[in-house]
């Protein structure tokens, strides 16, 4: 079974759509086994987005998910990766598809609701950045048979 992190933003949270992600994300079949909210500290934030340091747009990253509480996750199931980037949909919500939580509740590339591991490598390290080792639960659900081959 593959794992990846997702994080709801800080502007997810304001707007309250927390209940709404988690429920999109348990719906396609995936298991949650990692939960946190939390303020992010300033060094996990340029830990978590050093490939972007030196762009244009790389403080404004790091201002704005420090700025107010963050949920983060790790979801698990097979090809989880592709299921949640399928599910949250491209960066900018007006180029996402409709049904994806982007094109639904979202408007501006800079306020994009969610970050989802984009790679196996990427959520590997991503995280080991944000959860440790115990902190992540593995777990039996009942339905899984009903879910996967």
């Amino acid at each position: 079974m593959e794992r990846t992190l997702v994080i709801i933003k800080p502007d997810g949270v304001q707007r309250g759509l927390v209940g709404e992600i988690i429920s999109r994300l348990e719906r396609r079949g995936l298991k949650l086994v990692g939960l946190k909210f939390m303020q992010t500290p300033l060094p996990l934030a340029e830990q978590h987005y050093a490939v972007h340091k030196g762009k244009g747009f790389y403080d404004g990253l790091i201002t704005f998910i420090t700025a107010s509480p963050v949920v983060v996750m790790a979801w698990e199931g097979k090809g989880a990766i592709e299921i949640v980037r399928a599910t949250v949909g491209p960066t900018n919500p007006a180029k996402a598809a409709p049904g994806t939580i982007r094109a639904d509740l979202g408007v501006d590339i800079g306020r994009n609701l969610i970050h989802a591991s984009d790679g196996p490598e990427t959520a590997t390290n991503e995280l080991t950045l944000w959860f440790k080792p115990a902190e992540l639960v593995d777990w039996s659900r009942n339905l899984e048979p009903w879910i996967t081959e």
